[in-house]
């Protein structure tokens, strides 16, 4: 039998501190608006988990929330501001930051919303329209 790798993350600060177990989901870019304001960059790399996946460790009275639409819940730490997490209760799974988990082996699969892009980018790897059709989206790719 063997157990679920599991790897630590945290806030700028350390304030609130986070795990996540087992594999993701899926790995790559946003190049969505939304993403690309929240991040402050023009690709927000992201890591996808289910929910059940993801717990917070330590901190979790620091996390404050922010949700311009429904379909995500933004979180981040009330003390450095610092990025954590995206809940996506529609898809159901959560967009811990690739940047949070450092622990972690990122291994981007895909470009998601690429026609929003800001920093084309030719790294081989494909390029959809919005998001993939099997998270409903129109599943079109695009060329780098």
């Amino acid at each position: 039998m063997s157990e679920e790798k599991t790897h630590q993350g945290s806030c700028f600060c350390g304030a609130v501190q986070l795990a996540v177990k087992g594999e993701p989901e899926a790995m790559g870019y946003c190049h969505c608006e939304f993403c690309r304001h929240w991040s402050a960059g023009p690709i927000n790399a992201f890591t996808l988990w289910k929910p059940e996946a993801v717990s917070i460790v330590s901190g979790a009275e620091n996390i404050a929330t922010y949700n311009k639409t429904p379909e995500s819940y933004r979180k981040w730490c009330k003390t450095c501001g610092g990025h954590i997490l995206t809940e996506h209760p529609s898809m159901g799974l959560t967009d811990v930051y690739a940047a949070v988990i450092p622990g972690l082996d990122f291994r981007p699969e895909v470009h998601v919303h690429y026609q929003e892009t800001v920093l084309p980018v030719r790294d081989g790897l494909p390029k959809q329209k919005d998001v993939p059709a099997e998270m409903g989206g129109s599943g079109i790719t695009l060329p780098e």
